[in-house]
Protein backbone atom coordinates (compact mmCIF):
# COMPACT_ATOMS: atom_id res chain seq x y z
CA UNK A 1 0.00 0.00 0.00
CA UNK A 2 1.75 3.22 -0.97
CA UNK A 3 2.22 5.59 1.92
CA UNK A 4 0.51 9.09 2.15
CA UNK A 5 2.30 12.67 3.11
CA UNK A 6 1.55 16.05 4.07
CA UNK A 7 3.67 18.50 2.01
CA UNK A 8 3.27 22.39 3.42
CA UNK A 9 5.28 25.11 2.14
CA UNK A 10 5.01 28.41 3.55
CA UNK A 11 5.45 31.34 1.32
CA UNK A 12 5.16 33.92 4.28
CA UNK A 13 5.01 33.57 7.66
CA UNK A 14 4.30 37.49 9.16
CA UNK A 15 5.96 36.07 12.53
CA UNK A 16 7.16 32.70 13.53
CA UNK A 17 6.52 32.83 16.87
CA UNK A 18 2.52 33.16 16.38
CA UNK A 19 2.74 29.41 14.88
CA UNK A 20 3.24 28.11 18.60
CA UNK A 21 -0.40 27.71 19.27
CA UNK A 22 -1.10 26.11 16.21
CA UNK A 23 2.07 24.06 16.82
CA UNK A 24 0.93 22.76 20.20
CA UNK A 25 -2.38 21.57 18.86
CA UNK A 26 -0.91 19.91 15.39
CA UNK A 27 1.47 18.19 16.94
CA UNK A 28 -0.13 15.65 18.78
CA UNK A 29 -3.51 15.54 16.54
CA UNK A 30 -0.79 13.95 13.90
CA UNK A 31 0.62 11.21 16.28
CA UNK A 32 -2.90 10.25 17.17
CA UNK A 33 -3.52 9.80 13.43
CA UNK A 34 -0.41 8.04 12.91
CA UNK A 35 1.32 10.75 11.40
CA UNK A 36 5.04 10.82 11.33
CA UNK A 37 7.35 14.38 11.48
CA UNK A 38 10.20 13.99 8.78
CA UNK A 39 10.97 17.25 8.14
CA UNK A 40 9.80 20.62 9.91
CA UNK A 41 11.55 23.85 8.83
CA UNK A 42 14.67 22.29 8.31
CA UNK A 43 17.54 23.99 5.56
CA UNK A 44 15.99 24.46 1.88
CA UNK A 45 17.79 24.80 -1.19
CA UNK A 46 14.92 26.11 -4.05
CA UNK A 47 15.97 25.69 -7.38
CA UNK A 48 13.84 27.27 -10.61
CA UNK A 49 10.49 28.45 -8.86
CA UNK A 50 10.63 27.06 -5.53
CA UNK A 51 10.99 28.98 -2.25
CA UNK A 52 13.14 28.98 0.80
CA UNK A 53 11.01 29.53 3.40
CA UNK A 54 9.60 27.02 6.44
CA UNK A 55 8.67 23.33 4.84
CA UNK A 56 6.90 20.38 6.35
CA UNK A 57 6.70 16.87 5.64
CA UNK A 58 4.80 14.45 7.20
CA UNK A 59 4.51 10.47 6.77
CA UNK A 60 1.55 8.38 7.03
CA UNK A 61 1.58 4.52 6.31
CA UNK A 62 -1.41 5.24 3.71
CA UNK A 63 -3.05 7.78 1.39
CA UNK A 64 -6.05 7.43 3.04
CA UNK A 65 -4.83 7.59 6.41
CA UNK A 66 -3.38 11.29 5.77
CA UNK A 67 -6.62 12.12 5.01
CA UNK A 68 -8.53 10.79 7.63
CA UNK A 69 -6.00 12.67 10.12
CA UNK A 70 -6.63 15.86 8.11
CA UNK A 71 -10.06 15.43 8.60
CA UNK A 72 -10.02 14.33 12.39
CA UNK A 73 -11.90 16.65 15.19
CA UNK A 74 -8.36 17.17 16.72
CA UNK A 75 -6.79 18.92 14.02
CA UNK A 76 -9.60 20.47 12.72
CA UNK A 77 -9.12 22.32 16.20
CA UNK A 78 -5.43 23.02 15.28
CA UNK A 79 -6.21 24.83 11.84
CA UNK A 80 -8.49 27.22 13.72
CA UNK A 81 -5.76 27.94 15.75
CA UNK A 82 -3.52 28.53 12.64
CA UNK A 83 -2.82 32.61 12.75
CA UNK A 84 -3.97 35.04 9.69
CA UNK A 85 -0.42 35.95 9.20
CA UNK A 86 0.25 32.68 7.99
CA UNK A 87 0.48 31.81 4.15
CA UNK A 88 0.37 27.97 3.66
CA UNK A 89 0.31 25.67 0.58
CA UNK A 90 -1.14 22.55 2.00
CA UNK A 91 -1.37 18.97 0.34
CA UNK A 92 -1.66 15.12 0.72
CA UNK A 93 0.00 13.37 -1.58
CA UNK A 94 0.18 9.31 -2.52
CA UNK A 95 3.80 7.89 -2.43
CA UNK A 96 4.81 5.28 -5.95
CA UNK A 97 4.82 2.44 -3.06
Amino acid sequence: MAKGYWVSVYPAISDLETLTAYNELAGPAVQAGGGRLMSSGGRVVAHEAGITQRVVLVEFDSFEQAVAAYESEAYQKALVALPDGVERDFRIIEGTD
